[in-house]
């Protein structure tokens, strides 16, 4: 099968996944279409740790210089769990820490931060979608424990360690679920959040850590939830709110959307208007998992000219690929600094 000679072309704004832990044919495809900028891994596409090494390795060759991405925060959100990786907390754990002891809380985050992303470098992959910063209000079961904390300076605090821990590793972050998930019940995977509260409350406490993390925030994904006072679309479909990331806060990194394929993107209509009115929102990349059927119909049928700035947004998302060289697992396990940080996590738990 031939496929897109890309190598020399600019990756493109569409992040989708693959069918299990070997390439088909199907996506090879996908993978070579010049709309496809990343790829997004899930449990289903690990088996061990070879196996996971050998699949970023053909991705990453099929598309040199394709961003290979996972949800892999700790707690309940981990993905690859077996065959050597440490098992992470859930973020609430350094919030109930800083409670305790502040300080211990961020050495504590930045070593969690560092493992994190150190682990899945060994591996090949490039990028993991944390930290959640989400308060934590006691309403959102999909949110939970996710959450540091509901204080949104305390938020701030710890993930700003756990970002430092991520660069020390060589791997950027991103910020989720701007501008905040944690106060509706509702999950955006399966329902249409609403949140219907003062919006300068919601600018004020949830969307803050956003403001307040300033350059040490790489990238950011917001959420499939409507705020009916502030706009009639969802964060992510919002042009409204994405200039406010953008020109109030000063963001310059990536903006993500969620998966367009979960039930919160719905109201944009199917999955290539919701592409559309994500792009001409302004985000930069946008997500389609656990559909192929979808992805086929978003490689093919999207305008990337609906983007407010397709070169601004291609280099933007450059800079989210490693540069620096990645430890192989064995070199990292004996890595003094790494054994130090695997060690204090230990105590989390």
């Amino acid at each position: 099968m031939k496929y897109f000679d890309v190598t020399a072309k600019p990756l493109g704004p569409v992040m989708l996944d693959v069918a299990g832990t070997m390439l088909d044919e199907d996506d090879l495809r996908r993978i070579c279409h010049p709309q496809t900028g990343g790829i997004i891994l899930f449990a289903r596409n690990y088996a061990n740790r070879k196996q996971l090494v050998n699949l970023c390795d053909i991705i990453h060759t099929a598309r040199p210089g394709i961003l290979i991405a996972v949800d892999h925060e700790g707690g309940r959100v981990q993905r690859f769990r077996a065959d050597g990786f440490t098992r992470l907390p859930a973020m609430r754990a350094l919030g109930e820490l800083w409670d305790r002891d502040v300080l211990a809380a961020c050495k504590a985050a930045t070593a969690v931060g560092f493992v994190l992303a150190a682990e899945l470098r060994a591996c090949g992959v490039d990028l993991s979608f944390t930290p959640v910063l989400d308060l934590d209000y006691g309403e959102s079961g999909v949110i939970g424990d996710r959450s540091f904390h509901r204080d949104p300076r305390v938020v701030t605090m710890l993930a700003k360690s756990l970002n430092h821990g991520l660069a020390l590793a060589g791997m950027a972050n991103c910020g989720k679920h701007f501008p905040g998930h944690g106060f509706v019940k509702a999950d955006s995977h399966t329902e249409i959040p609403v949140d219907a509260r003062d919006p300068e409350a919601v600018i004020k406490e949830d969307a803050a850590p956003y403001d307040w993390l300033g350059m040490s925030l790489t990238a950011v994904m917001p959420a499939h939830v409507i705020y009916p006072e502030y706009d009639t679309h969802p964060a992510g479909f919002s042009k409204k709110w994405l200039t406010l990331l953008r020109k109030k806060m000063g963001f310059e990194g990536v903006i993500f959307s969620d998966d367009l394929s979960m039930e919160g993107a719905s109201v944009a209509g199917d999955v290539v208007q919701g592409a559309h009115a994500a792009l001409a929102a302004g985000c930069d990349m946008v997500l389609i998992c656990n559909s192929p059927e979808k992805a086929d119909q978003l490689l093919e049928g999207l305008d990337p000219s609906v983007s407010i700035d397709a070169a601004r947004s291609a280099q933007r998302l450059a800079k989210l690929v490693p540069v620096t060289k990645a430890l192989d697992w064995d070199a990292l396990h004996s890595d003094v600094q790494y054994r130090a940080a695997k060690n204090l996590i230990k105590t989390l738990r």
